[in-house]
C-alpha cells in the first residue's frame, strides 16, 4: 500500500450540502459562505461501485478496528434478506479526504494522502459485512467463516478479486455513503481547518459505538513515543486501537494499564516542577481509577509545551522531560512482572508463608493431586501480566501495586530528565527480600485485602520510602572502600 491512495467512486444519487445556492443564503445571513470549512456529499452508492474502496483503502482512519460479530452478522442478514431496505436500515459509510475532484456523472476522484487520518472515518463494520456478503458469491463458506478481522477479509478479497469482477453486476444493492471534504480544497487555511476537524467528527460519529478515550488519543499520536520505546513482545500485546492488537491472544494488554504506570515517573517529574503544568495522579488511582489516569495523560499531552500537531490532528512530542518519563516507562512493565513473579519467594525468605493466605493460589500439579483442599491450587499455570511469563503463584495484582509504585523511589532527577538512580532490575534482585520483609506490616494491616491495600495512599508512600531506604543502603555500600 502506497502512502497516497487515489480512486474514483460513483454515486447513483447524490446531494451537495451546502450547495452553491445554500452558500449564497448563508453568506447573506451570517457573512459566512461555508459551515466550518466543510462540504458534505450524501447519497447512495451501489455495492459494485465500492470495489475501488475495497481494493485500495484500509481502515487506518477509522478509530475502531472492524471485527466480525453480532453487528456484522445483522448487516449481512439485511443484505441477504432485504437488500432493498438496506440503505434505510444502515447509517452506511463515512469517507473523509482533503484532496478531491468532482467529475461528471456523479463521480468523485478521491486522493488519500494520509491513510492514517483520511479514508473511511466511520462504517468499518459495514464495510467488513458488505465485503463478506459479496465474497459469499464466489468463495467457499468455510473460508469466509474463518474471517474475523478486516485484514483477513482483505486477504480473501485479493485472492478472489478476478471472480468478484465477473460477479460484479450481481451487487446492485444501495449503500448510504457520506463524503466529507473541505469546502475550498485550494485554500490552505480551509484545508487545514478541515484536517483538524476530522478527528472530532470521527470521534463523535463513533460515540454510539462507545469509542474509547484511548482510541481517540491513539489517533492523535499520543502513544507513538511509548509504543516505539516498548519491548516488541509487549507492544504487540497492547490494544492500542479498539479491537486491534498484533498478537494472536484473546486477552490483550489494555493501553490504559500503561498510561497508569506512566504516572509513576510523571509524578516524579511533577514533584520536581519539571512539567509545564501542575498535573499528577494520586498513587492509588494507578490501580483503582485508570480512566482518570488516561484523562490526565491526555490533558498533559494536549499542552502546547508537551506536544504540537504536525500533520493534521496528529501530534508530535517535543518535551524532553516527558520523553525521559517514557524512557522510564519502557522498563516498568518488565519490572512489574519481575515483582509479581519474585515477591512470593522474597516474602517467604523472611520466614513468612505467602501461600497460607486464602487469596493466594499455588500452581503445583503434583501436590494438587494429593491435597485435601484442592482450592488452594490452580490447575492452569498462571502467567505475568505483560510478558506472559509462567509463575507458580496466582494472586490479585492489588497486593503488589504499592511495590510497583515504590519504584519511584529509585528515580532521580538530572537536569530536566527523570532517570534511574541505579539499575532497577539488579536492585530488585539484591533488595526485594529486604523490602518484602518490611512490606509485611502493610499486608498485615490490610489483612491481605488487595482492595484496601492498593486503594490506600499510605501503603504506596510506605513502599516508596522502603525503596528509598534500600537505595541509600545500596549507594553507601558501593562508595564505601
Amino acid at each position: 500500500m502506497t502512502d497516497t491512495q487515489k480512486l474514483i467512486i460513483r454515486f447513483t444519487l447524490v446531494a451537495e450540502q451546502p450547495s452553491a445556492r445554500d452558500e449564497e443564503r448563508l453568506s447573506s445571513i451570517s457573512g459566512e459562505n461555508s459551515i466550518a470549512g466543510i462540504k458534505r456529499y450524501t447519497g447512495f452508492v451501489r455495492g459494485r461501485d465500492l470495489f475501488a474502496l475495497f481494493d485500495q483503502v484500509s481502515l487506518e482512519a477509522n478509530p475502531r478496528a472492524a471485527k466480525v460479530g453480532s453487528v456484522t452478522n445483522s448487516i449481512k442478514e439485511s443484505l441477504q434478506n432485504t437488500p432493498e431496505l438496506f440503505p434505510f436500515k444502515s447509517k452506511g459509510i463515512l469517507i473523509g479526504t482533503s484532496s478531491y475532484e468532482v467529475l461528471q456523472r456523479n463521480r468523485f476522484e478521491l486522493v488519500f494522502n494520509d491513510p492514517a487520518s483520511e479514508g473511511i472515518l466511520d462504517g468499518g463494520h459495514n464495510m467488513l459485512a458488505i465485503g463478506l456478503h459479496m465474497l459469499s458469491e464466489v468463495a467457499d463458506e468455510k473460508e469466509i467463516s474463518r474471517v474475523s478481522l478486516w485484514e483477513e477479509m482483505k486477504v480473501l478479497w485479493s485472492e478472489y478479486r478476478e471472480e468478484l469482477e465477473k460477479a460484479k453486476e450481481n451487487f446492485d444493492f444501495l449503500v448510504p455513503v457520506e463524503l466529507l471534504v473541505p469546502s475550498d480544497p485550494d485554500d490552505c487555511h480551509t484545508v487545514e481547518q478541515f484536517e483538524m476537524s476530522v478527528l472530532d467528527i470521527c470521534a463523535a460519529r463513533n460515540n454510539n459505538a462507545q469509542l474509547s478515550q484511548e482510541t481517540k488519543s491513539n489517533k492523535l499520536g499520543f502513544y507513538t513515543e511509548i509504543r516505539e520505546r516498548l519491548d516488541k513482545k509487549i507492544s504487540k500485546r497492547v490494544e492500542w486501537k479498539s479491537n486491534e492488537w498484533e498478537s494472536s491472544e484473546t486477552r490483550p494488554v489494555k493501553v490504559r494499564d500503561l498510561l497508569a504506570l506512566a504516572w509513576i515517573p510523571l509524578n516524579k517529574a511533577n514533584e520536581a516542577g519539571l512539567l509545564p503544568l501542575d498535573i499528577s495522579v494520586t498513587p492509588q488511582n494507578i490501580y483503582r481509577n485508570k480512566g482518570e489516569c488516561s484523562k490526565q495523560f491526555d490533558k498533559l499531552m494536549m499542552n502546547q509545551d508537551v506536544s504540537v500537531p504536525v500533520d493534521g490532528p496528529t501530534h508530535e512530542l517535543n518535551n524532553d522531560t516527558v520523553k525521559s518519563c517514557f524512557d522510564i516507562l519502557a522498563d516498568i512493565p518488565e519490572l512489574y512482572d519481575y515483582i509479581y513473579e519474585h515477591f512470593p519467594e522474597a516474602y517467604n525468605s523472611n520466614n513468612y508463608r505467602f501461600g497460607s493466605n486464602s487469596i493466594v493460589k499455588m500452581y503445583d500439579p503434583i501436590k494438587r493431586k494429593t491435597a485435601k483442599d484442592k482450592t488452594a491450587y490452580v490447575a492452569t499455570q498462571p502467567t505475568t501480566h505483560f510478558l506472559n511469563r509462567p509463575v507458580n503463584y496466582r494472586y490479585p495484582d492489588g497486593l503488589i501495586m504499592p511495590l510497583v509504585y515504590g519504584l519511584k523511589g529509585l528515580m532521580d532527577i538530572k537536569g530536566n530528565h527523570v532517570v534511574w538512580a541505579t539499575d532497577p532490575k539488579k536492585f530488585l534482585n539484591a533488595y526485594l527480600r529486604d523490602i518484602a520483609g518490611a512490606y509485611r506490616l502493610v499486608l498485615d494491616m490490610a489483612r491481605f485485602d488487595p482492595q484496601k491495600l492498593a486503594k490506600n495512599q499510605s501503603s504506596h508512600e510506605f513502599a516508596v520510602s522502603e525503596f528509598e531506604k534500600a537505595l541509600i543502603k545500596h549507594q553507601v555500600k558501593n562508595v564505601t572502600p
